[in-house]
């Protein structure tokens, strides 16, 4: 019997390594595209090029115009998404048919990041770059897969959902 890794839980622990280098204080993303067993591209969360991150200035931006906000307050946040980064490195040809890997965790205690999905946002992103499926780590071996095109069918907009 084989001590192998699943491929998922691969592509995952490189989405983690990923991650590693994400400029965010209080949590860290990465991303990692993968077609035909072909990584294509990666991203972390992080300020844009050339702007200063967040653990360069020393504290969270959104934490101090938005101290009470937990979920949501986006347009605070310095940080560029890891999916959007990873969609921005590769071409959409690259991308059609490609499976996206994210990794979530927090920085103080290193936990995966509860509940960790694609935002809204990222999501019509996703959907618009060909991407097929989303792979999210929950735990060190488990994940959830979501298929793109269920995001296609259900709207969250039409449902009224307009906050990310």
């Amino acid at each position: 019997m084989s001590n192998r890794i699943d491929k998922e839980n691969y592509y995952l622990d490189i989405a983690e390594t990923v991650a590693s280098r994400a400029t965010c204080l209080r949590k860290k993303y990465g991303s990692v595209i993968v077609n035909h067993d072909q990584i294509i591209a990666t991203g972390y969360s992080g300020a844009p090029r050339g702007r200063i991150n967040c653990c360069d200035l020393g504290y969270c931006m959104k934490k101090k115009l938005l101290p009470e906000t937990r979920h949501g307050g986006y347009d605070a946040c310095r940080s560029v998404h890891s999916e959007q980064n990873a969609i921005i490195s590769a071409s959409r040809q690259e991308m059609i048919g490609s499976t996206l890997y994210l990794v979530g965790y927090r920085t103080e205690n290193h936990d995966y990041e509860e509940g960790a999905a694609p935002c809204l946002m990222c999501r019509k992103l996703i959907i618009n770059s060909g991407i097929e499926r989303v792979v999210v780590r929950k735990y060190k071996e488990e994940y959830t897969v979501y298929n793109v095109e269920d995001w296609v069918e259900k709207d969250e907009y039409l449902e009224g959902q307009l906050s990310y």
